[in-house]
């Protein structure tokens, strides 16, 4: 199995180098240097984006920042693939994109399996990422090793596009859960409450939940936390404003009403725009209470 990597950021870097190391015959590209540059370091082929040759593609890999950009290389390449070559994208993208994708890809004797995933770069870097699959039944299973090789779960939702879908409502409730844990802390801090007893209190109690324990934003509670190291992502706020939008595009076309959702998009979108989404999304707390973390 041939595969063509597209993209070579801050996630397609270590799913490739986590690829190569399992030894898949993998040539991967970025329009960045230093991200094809990081990828022959660490032993790996690579090309520039415009000199990559698809047409002896088993399956082309996109791991990008925005749908257009996976629009972009669809566009450029599928006049080249063979029949029945698989598209896997494992970027994050709006519902709708990802549908008109598919048909394209199925329009060229292609497909599309949509697969974006949970579990960050240090996740992609030990192989322990979180797939969220549409696709054709015959289509995923012809990726699967693949998945099995860069993630330890796989959950298939339905037809392309679907993957998606469920990446959009997944994330919503990271970002919705995010503000319930940030704000409880802000007011357990404004109370006098210690912060690290108070982390113990939750964390064996009813508001228990991944993003506690993960992503507490008080500095020196939790060790492995980013807020133990200065805000460094983890999660950039970014890509939780851009999820959280493309999670609000997709309410909006199925007529759904996800107020929680909506103020979390215009909250985390405001905290982007001021200036501040290369930090972890957990670093809005800092917002909060400012006057104490200034």
């Amino acid at each position: 199995m041939k595969v063509i990597q597209f993209g070579l950021g801050t996630m397609g870097l270590p799913m490739a180098t986590t690829l190569l190391a399992s030894g898949v015959d993998l040539v991967a590209t970025d329009t960045v240097a230093d991200g094809r540059d990081a990828f022959a370091a660490a032993g790996g082929r690579t090309d520039g984006p415009d000199d990559i040759d698809v047409t002896q593609a088993s399956v082309v890999l996109t791991m990008l920042p925005e749908g257009d950009h996976v629009r972009s290389v669809f566009d450029t390449v599928l006049p080249s693939v063979q029949p029945g070559t698989v598209m896997l994208d494992c970027s994050t993208i709006n519902v709708a994109t990802a549908h008109e994708l598919g048909v394209a890809a199925h329009a060229r004797g292609a497909e599309l399996v949509d697969a974006p995933v949970s579990g960050g770069p240090e996740g992609a870097a030990n192989g322990s990422l979180s797939f969220m699959v549409g696709g054709d039944p015959a289509a995923i299973d012809r990726v699967r090793t693949l998945l099995d090789h860069m993630g330890q779960r796989t959950t298939v939702f339905g037809e392309a596009g679907m993957g998606q879908a469920a990446k959009a409502c997944h994330n919503m409730i990271v970002g919705i859960t995010g503000l319930a844990v940030f704000e409880g802390f802000a007011l357990a801090e404004g109370l006098g409450l210690d912060a690290g007893d108070f982390h113990a209190l939750c964390s064996t109690a009813a508001a228990a939940c991944w993003t506690l324990d993960n992503r507490c934003p008080v500095p020196g509670v939790v060790d492995a936390a980013p807020a133990s190291n200065d805000y460094r992502p983890g999660f950039a706020a970014r890509l939780m404003a851009k999820d959280l939008r493309l999670a609000q595009a997709a309410a909006d076309a199925a007529d759904v009403e996800t107020s929680f959702g909506r103020q979390a998009a215009e909250r985390f979108g405001a905290f982007v725009d001021a200036g501040h989404g290369d930090l972890d999304y957990s670093a809005f707390f800092r917002t909060l209470r400012p006057g104490a973390h200034s």
